[in-house]
C-alpha cells in the first residue's frame, strides 16, 4: 500500500447506555482489519465493555479516554452499538455507524436525524446494512431471541417460586452454559414445564428463542412456533392466551392487526409472561399495544394492568443480548467484518451506498411527516 493511499479511521466509542456491555468491534476483528491494511482504529477506554482495554491494545488499536469521540478527527467514523444519550442534542459532524432507532418513526426520530442535518454528518444505521437480497449483513437477532427466551422462562419460574416478590436485577453471564444451568435448576425445582409460544420463529431472532427453550429442556410439544403462515389470518390470536410465555420476535415493517388486546388479557388466560424482543415500544404500529415503555435490566418486568386477577408481566428490554456480551459481540463483529472491509470503497460498495441513500431519504421524509 502506497503512502498516499487513504486510511479508513474507525473510532470505537464507549457505550453509555446503562448495563450495556457489548461492543460493535471485537479485539479479534480489530486485529483482522489492521492486518488487512488500510485501517486505523481508535478505541475509547471503557470499564463496562466486556472486552478489556488491554485486549484492544494488544490487537494494535490506539486507546483514548472514554466519551471523547466529539473531538475526534473529522474523517473518523464513529462506531458504536446503541443510540447516543438522549440529553445530548449537539450537532453531529462525523459519520456514525450505530443502531440509531430513528428510521421507523420511533419516538424522537426527527430529533436524532436533525442532529446529523445540523452538523452535516452521516448515519450508517446498522439495522439497515443489507446485502443484495435485503438481508441484514450483521444482527444480534439470534442472541436477542436466545436471551429473551431465557428471561421469559426465568420470569415464569420466578412467578412460581417467589410469587409476589420483585424480579431481581438481571446481570450479564460469563457464557451461555451458566445461564442454561441456572434455568434448568429452577425448572427442576418447580417440577413442571411451561408452554412457550414464539412469534416469528423462522427468523434469526425467533430461532434463537426456540434454541434456548430447547437447551433449557422444555419439551418440543411445549414450544409453539409461529411465523407468517400462522399469522396470515390476522390477530388478535387466542392461541397466545393459551401459552404461559409469549416471546415476540417479529420484524415489524408495516401496520398489522394487534397480536394481543386489553380485552383478551382482561379475560380468562393461561398467559402470565410476555417478552417483546422486537421492542417496537414507541412504534405507532406496535402489535402489542398494552404497554408503551421499555423496561431495563434493573427493572426488567412491567406489571400489566388487567381486570383478571392472574398476574401478567412484560419484558421490553431493547438490548437483551448484553446478557451474553462476549458471545453476542464476537458473533456480530465477525458477521460485520466483510462489510467493514468494504469501507475504503464505500462510495461504490452497494451495502454502504444503499445505507447512505436511505439516510438521505429519511432526512427528506421529515419535511412531509406529521
Amino acid at each position: 500500500m502506497s503512502a498516499s493511499t487513504p486510511v479508513t479511521h474507525l473510532w470505537l466509542r464507549e457505550e453509555t447506555k446503562p448495563m450495556e456491555h457489548r461492543a460493535a468491534l471485537s479485539p479479534d476483528v480489530c486485529k483482522k482489519l489492521l492486518e488487512h491494511g488500510g485501517f486505523e482504529i481508535t478505541v475509547e477506554e471503557s470499564k463496562a465493555r466486556i472486552f478489556a482495554d488491554s485486549e484492544y491494545e494488544a490487537a494494535g488499536c490506539r486507546l483514548v479516554s472514554g466519551d471523547s469521540w466529539r473531538t475526534a478527527p473529522h474523517d473518523a467514523i464513529i462506531t458504536g452499538l446503541k443510540e447516543l444519550p438522549e440529553n445530548d442534542t449537539s450537532a453531529l459532524p462525523h459519520t456514525h455507524i450505530m443502531f440509531a432507532h430513528c428510521y421507523k418513526q420511533q419516538g424522537g426520530w426527527k430529533d436524532v436525524l436533525s442532529r446529523f442535518v445540523e452538523g452535516e454528518g452521516l448515519l450508517y444505521d446498522l439495522e439497515f446494512l443489507q446485502d443484495d437480497s435485503g438481508r441484514r449483513v450483521a444482527a444480534f437477532g439470534f442472541y436477542a431471541g436466545f436471551t429473551g427466551s431465557a428471561v421469559g422462562i426465568d420470569a415464569w419460574c420466578h412467578q412460581q417460586l417467589n410469587s409476589g416478590e420483585k424480579y431481581p436485577v438481571i446481570k450479564p453471564y460469563p457464557n451461555e452454559d451458566v445461564l442454561i444451568a441456572e434455568t434448568k435448576e429452577k425448572l427442576a425445582r418447580i417440577g413442571k414445564m411451561p408452554r412457550i409460544m414464539v412469534m416469528g420463529a423462522l427468523g434469526r431472532c425467533g430461532s434463537g428463542a426456540v434454541s434456548y427453550a430447547r437447551k433449557a429442556g422444555i419439551p418440543e410439544e411445549n414450544i409453539v412456533q409461529w411465523d407468517m403462515a400462522e399469522t396470515a389470518k390476522g390477530g388478535p390470536f387466542k392461541e397466545i392466551m393459551e401459552a404461559d410465555i409469549f416471546v415476540n420476535c417479529i420484524y415489524l415493517s408495516s401496520k398489522i392487526p394487534p397480536f394481543v388486546t386489553q380485552e383478551q388479557i382482561d379475560n380468562e388466560r393461561q398467559l402470565s409472561v410476555i417478552v417483546d424482543v422486537s421492542c417496537d415500544t414507541t412504534n405507532p404500529f406496535n402489535p402489542i399495544p398494552i404497554y408503551n415503555v421499555n423496561t431495563t435490566f434493573d427493572n426488567a418486568l412491567l406489571d400489566i394492568q388487567s381486570s383478571n386477577a392472574k398476574p401478567l408481566q412484560l419484558c421490553s428490554i431493547d438490548h437483551l443480548p448484553t446478557m451474553l456480551p462476549r458471545e453476542s459481540s464476537n458473533q456480530f463483529a465477525i458477521d460485520l467484518l466483510p462489510t467493514l472491509l468494504q469501507l475504503p470503497t464505500r462510495s461504490s460498495a452497494p451495502v454502504w451506498t444503499r445505507a447512505e441513500k436511505l439516510f438521505h431519504d429519511k432526512v427528506a421524509s421529515m419535511a412531509t411527516s406529521d
